[in-house]
């Protein structure tokens, strides 16, 4: 695959210029809006998730973004699940806010929460397939029963288990992706995607979605399920390329968007070793006598055994999280003593990392927020990568020893 590491294009004619700008045909004319290395991403994370047309876009936070202000502005809401990243909950609290954009955050554990959020306003459902930090799946085909009802799409970001579930088959009309984590697979490249199903009927929800059927007067007054019928199920994602993507400019880079190719090829081999490798480690956790508690699909009970086992077919994913009996202070003293883990904001590296949520990746949040997206002062998260699981285990067990030890010494 080449790298197209280009700002714009020739075009044949000024006729075949006007068509391209008209829409009447769809082709390149700059890389702010579209890049054939770009599209070549979008079309195979279309295939890997079954769905209709995708979107690449600077960042995973672009592509949360723009999924929502794609189809809401001042005076809408969306309902979004409590179980999301800290920095997705500090999006929509506050830098939504300021848009006059509304978020009510409801308890995943209760489906039907969602419903009761909803009204006439509300343009969408948002959620984590597996949330960061809780690791708690997230019900889809339940709430994804009540947006058909309601006609509100689901939105799921799918970004901690691709390949491991893929949400469209649960019901779900959107899906993101911060293809920085497991995607890209090597930490060394931002971007994002959005990903349309394409079975969403933008059209007979008319009064709830006037971005997509009233005239836009940003591209010559056309409507959007009018406009671009002809093209398949398309509307939602080309409205978002060719206005918001044209007017605020999330553009991923080409040699990004490469990157994230090479990724693609190697996804399920990795995806199968993180799995198979983070099983190990939160076994390992839950035997060690200075482990409080371990959180992880493939621990789970109950309720949420059982979502786990239903929405996680190809594994139970990478990510797990811990608390020490010493508290915060030995989650600190663990970091700061490993030696082969990374310790950086990040997740879905081909590399082990680590992090403490509180003090970094949700620290903006209250101390009530925190707690209500499953953050404690004492939790720490792993990334668990594919390095040979014998080197993973000898790291933890050293920086557990050094960590409890040093406190004890104390």
């Amino acid at each position: 695959m080449p790298i197209y590491q280009t700002t714009s294009y020739q075009f044949d004619s000024t006729e075949h210029a006007s068509k391209l700008f008209n829409l009447e045909e769809l082709g390149n004319i700059y890389t702010r809006v579209m890049n054939p290395t770009q599209e070549a991403l979008e079309q195979r994370i279309t295939a890997l998730e079954g769905g209709a047309a995708a979107l690449a876009v600077s960042s995973g936070q672009a592509a949360t973004a723009v999924s929502i202000q794609n189809i809401a502005g001042a005076g809408d809401n969306i309902v979004s699940s409590t179980d999301v990243y800290g920095g997705t909950w500090n999006l929509f609290a506050n830098t939504f806010k300021t848009m006059g954009i509304e978020v009510r955050f409801v308890d995943p554990t209760d489906p039907e929460a969602f419903r009761r959020a909803t009204d006439a306003k509300t343009r969408a459902y948002y959620a984590e397939t597996l949330p960061n930090p809780k690791l708690n799946v997230f019900p889809i085909a339940e709430v994804a029963a009540i947006a058909d009802d309601l006609g509100v799409p689901l939105i799921m970001d799918n970004t901690a288990c691709p390949v491991l579930c893929r949400p469209f088959d649960h019901g779900a009309h959107i899906i993101v992706h911060s293809t920085t984590k497991y995607i890209g697979g090597h930490g060394n490249s931002i971007g994002g995607i959005i990903v349309d199903s394409g079975r969403f009927d933008w059209a007979a929800q008319a009064e709830r979605f006037p971005m997509l059927n009233q005239p836009d007067p940003s591209y010559h007054g056309a409507v959007w399920t009018e406009a671009v019928k002809e093209m398949g199920p398309v509307a939602y994602i080309i409205k978002a390329r060719v206005t918001l993507q044209r007017d605020l400019g999330y553009a991923v880079s080409p040699f990004n968007a490469w990157q994230f190719i090479q990724g693609v090829e190697t996804l399920p081999l990795r995806m199968r070793e993180h799995c198979r490798n983070a099983q190990a480690v939160a076994e390992y956790l839950e035997s060690h006598p200075a482990v409080e508690r371990v959180i992880y699909p493939g621990l789970h009970t109950g309720e949420q055994k059982r979502r786990a086992e239903t929405y996680l077919q190809g594994g139970m994913g990478g990510l797990v999280g811990f608390e020490l009996k010493a508290g915060v202070e030995a989650g600190k003293a663990f970091i700061d003593n490993l030696e082969m883990f990374y310790h950086v904001a990040n997740l879905g590296d081909a590399r082990s990392l680590a992090i403490h949520p509180a003090s970094t990746t949700h620290q903006q949040l209250s101390a009530e927020d925190q707690l209500r997206t499953g953050v404690t002062p004492g939790y720490v998260r792993l990334s668990v990568g594919i390095e040979h699981i014998d080197d993973i285990l000898t790291d933890l067990d050293q920086a557990l020893n050094k960590a409890v030890g040093g406190l004890k010494a104390a």
